[in-house]
């Protein structure tokens, strides 16, 4: 018995002792093998990591339907090699007939509409976003960062176990439309593992976006074909929508922690701002001297968690449309009463946590990928389409799935969305406006010079996600691999539940309970692609919760 338990210690001990993929001159990390081998082709031709990113990103709409795509949006954060950062924002917006209440039935009860179906479709953004990097940011001519998703799409590529099982277990959203049920269905003949999937409508349009740029698709036959089909399906996106969509470039939030210099995303991402305001929180709370993996750690960083997310649901929105009390939000003062309102040894009752009053004032199935290269750029993408497949219907005769992305706004302030999120005032639906996002892509600099970059997917898991690996690498002086690895947690205010994956022991969870959580154990949380910059060596984790892949040369 002695033995056997001696081989699961060591067991346990090699699942948390793993080596990232290293190399010297560039490193892509994403969710998909294909998508990544694209990237590092790019670099490896003279591309800098911009160029990958678009490059990946289209991809990426090829091989990972659930959550790759030209009908969503997202977010990249870019750091170039002289030191200037960006925050490119190609978040969906709502249509211009779009109304606060347009989700809501006769009694005022929240409909399926904003979750799936045309109705639920923003404004997609991904198209735009991507040429605005490559333009501004990029090296390559616009074709030779399209064309391998064109001959992806157009000449197919075998099926992972993942992606086809993926497909077989959303059928029932899929099949409701006849598009989604002909391409990723098959009508019902599913597709099996190793199988070529490919997709001639989307090559198609992909080949027009190749040729002719994103005026294509917010401008020509892409836009036309997409309008039409809104207009016979009840949607809301018209070509005058499509043609007003504008990339917006932001400031990326920056903060400091224990020496690191934090570059996040502002919003209408929500992650940025929690993560400084949690960070905050922490130090000085000598949290970090229990250990990973505790049950003081886990508290103290729950406790944090907490009180940003009540703080999220009444005061975070598009700063375009609703003034953010960003100053408030990470005033030293506020932030040292949030950390002097936690209980060393008891949990905080949600129903005892409010937002800050001041004077004034997001799907699992997203994806997130992260490169650099050799000359000391870095881009760090997130995009989504929402939930997993999006709306579940597919643009007639373009092959491409279409965001729900509204259900991100608060179809009903005050109640919860598909993530169990509750969501204020300031996030209430209005034409053109962005909704709130959770997607966090990081960059954590020592010294003035990179250090760490990191995103995940995760709806609101997002943001913990992207804490604890942050946290694990710099607190805990894990390797960037472990630091992935390691089981998450998370805790989201309300429901006053806190969620923990596998791999925490029984004592831990009991010494948890016994402060006065409510435990639910759970899968996977998250899906974080992570590179860390290490005495000349870059650093590629990819999270093994996933079939994501890293490379660099």
């Amino acid at each position: 018995m002695r033995r056997i338990l001696l081989l699961l210690l060591a067991a346990a001990i090699a699942a948390f002792a793993a080596q990232p993929v290293r190399a010297r001159h560039g490193m892509v990390v994403t969710r998909e093998r294909h998508a990544t081998a694209i990237g590092l082709a790019v670099l490896q031709s003279g591309g800098n990591a911009v160029d990958a990113a678009v490059a990946v990103g289209f991809a990426l709409a090829v091989t990972h339907p659930t959550a790759g795509n030209i009908g969503g949006g997202g977010f990249m954060l870019v750091r170039m090699a002289d030191g200037r950062t960006t925050f490119l924002d190609f978040r969906e917006r709502a249509p211009g007939a779009a109304s606060r209440n347009m989700y809501l039935d006769a009694a005022g009860k929240a409909t399926e509409d904003s979750t799936i179906g045309y109705r639920a479709a923003g404004v997609p953004g991904t198209v735009r976003g991507f040429e605005y990097a490559a333009k501004k940011y990029g090296s390559k001519p616009w074709a030779e960062l399209v064309r391998p998703a064109v001959e992806l799409a157009a000449k197919g590529f075998p099926l992972s176990y993942g992606t086809a099982g993926s497909l077989r277990g959303s059928a029932r959203g899929l099949s409701r439309f006849p598009e989604s049920n002909r391409i990723f269905l098959r009508d019902g003949k599913y597709y099996e593992p190793g199988e070529t999937f490919a997709q001639p409508d989307l090559a198609r349009t992909l080949e027009r976006i190749a040729r002719l740029g994103a005026k294509d698709f917010y401008e020509g036959e892409t836009a036309r074909l997409l309008a039409q089909d809104m207009k016979e399906h009840g949607g809301l996106i018209t070509l005058a929508d499509l043609r007003n969509y504008a990339v917006v470039e932001r400031q990326p939030l920056t903060g400091a922690y224990r020496g690191y210099t934090i570059v996040t995303a502002p919003p209408p991402s929500s992650g940025g701002v929690g993560i400084l305001q949690m960070l905050g929180v922490l130090e000085g709370t000598g949290f970090e001297k229990a250990g990973a993996g505790s049950a003081t750690a886990v508290h103290y960083m729950a406790e944090a968690m907490r009180r940003y997310f009540a703080d999220r649901a009444e005061h975070l929105g598009d700063a375009d449309f609703v003034k953010v009390p960003l100053p408030s939000l990470l005033d030293p003062a506020y932030i040292l009463r949030l950390r002097g309102s936690i209980d060393p040894e008891r949990a905080t009752a949600s129903s005892q946590v409010h937002a800050g009053v001041f004077a004034a004032h997001e799907s699992a199935e997203t994806t997130h990928y992260t490169i650099a290269d050799g000359q000391g750029n870095i881009a760090a993408v997130t995009y989504t389409l929402n939930g997993g497949y999006g709306s579940r219907a597919t643009a007639a005769g373009l092959g491409f799935l279409l965001n729900n992305e509204m259900d991100d706004f608060a179809p009903k302030p005050g109640e919860a969305n598909m993530y169990g999120l509750i969501q204020g005032e300031f996030n209430a639906i209005q034409p053109n406006k962005r909704p709130l996002s959770s997607m966090t892509p990081t960059i954590v600099l020592r010294e003035g010079k990179p250090w760490l970059v990191l995103g995940s997917p995760g709806g609101p898991t997002i943001i913990n996600s992207v804490l604890e690996v942050m946290v694990n690498a710099i607190d805990f002086g894990m390797n960037v691999q472990d630091a992935v690895n390691w089981p998450r947690f998370h805790h989201q205010w309300l429901p006053d539940v806190l969620n923990m994956e596998a791999g925490y022991s029984p004592d831990t969870v009991a010494l948890l309970e016994k402060r006065g959580y409510t435990v639910k154990r759970v899968g996977a949380q998250g899906e974080v692609a992570a590179i860390r910059f290490h005495d000349g060596w870059l650093e590629g984790a990819p999270d093994p919760r996933t079939e994501g892949t890293a490379e660099g040369h």
